[in-house]
């Protein structure tokens, strides 16, 4: 077993943590980091957070000598550049920047989700913006459509960073928004989901079970 020299300052409900650790499941690095379990809130700092962090953004990861990456995006391709397997992010090539655009339409899915779960759960009902959440659930919908008629045979080719991004974005809208009701606009992408939903690495990291 190795020795955690790693900290991820992590919230087991943030579906951009989520992705981070698939990735350690996915590529055996779990032993390599301790997880930092952080309660954070749009309008509750956390100092310990903030150091070295100064965005305040979760997932953080601590190394050995104190560098702090933040964005789980950067995380996720320090991680996958640190183990012997096979990468989840191609190195290079076409294939590199289609993947990885893949990869953000997924966090762009998961931003809007989460943007539409601080309004409507955080936010003062007396101060919401309704046409703003709309304009939110518009970009999950245009996504979740896109991924639909265009991606799922190439979700299914392997489960690398994008596949991983995607199956974070609906499980978070599962979690968070089960009314959204996904599933009967997108039965492939739905199909997929079921699938790659019973991996080792998504039932380990599932926040309804956190």
């Amino acid at each position: 077993m190795s020795v955690a020299t790693m900290t991820l300052f992590h919230s087991p409900a943030s579906p951009f943590v989520r992705k981070v650790l698939v990735l350690l499941h996915e590529t055996g690095q779990t032993d390599r980091v301790a997880l930092k379990t952080i309660n954070l809130t749009p309008v509750n700092p956390v100092a310990e957070l903030n150091e070295g962090n100064p965005a305040g953004k979760i997932p953080a990861l601590r190394l050995a000598d104190g560098t702090v990456l933040f964005d789980s995006r950067v995380i996720v391709e320090y991680l996958d550049d640190q183990h012997v397997g096979n990468p989840l992010i191609p190195r290079e090539g076409p294939a590199r920047w289609r993947r990885l655009t893949l990869a953000a339409l997924g966090d762009a899915i998961m931003d809007a989700a989460v943007l539409t779960r601080y309004e409507t759960f955080l936010r003062p009902e007396e101060k919401r913006w309704d046409a703003w959440v709309e304009a939110q659930l518009d970009k999950v919908r245009r996504g979740l459509a896109h991924l639909e008629q265009e991606h799922v045979a190439e979700l299914s080719s392997v489960f690398d960073v994008a596949a991983i991004g995607v199956a974070c974005a609906l499980g978070y809208l599962d979690f968070r928004m089960p009314e959204f009701g996904w599933r009967e606009r997108q039965p492939k992408l739905a199909a997929w989901y079921a699938q790659v939903n019973q991996r080792a690495s998504m039932k380990a990291t599932d926040p309804a079970l956190t």
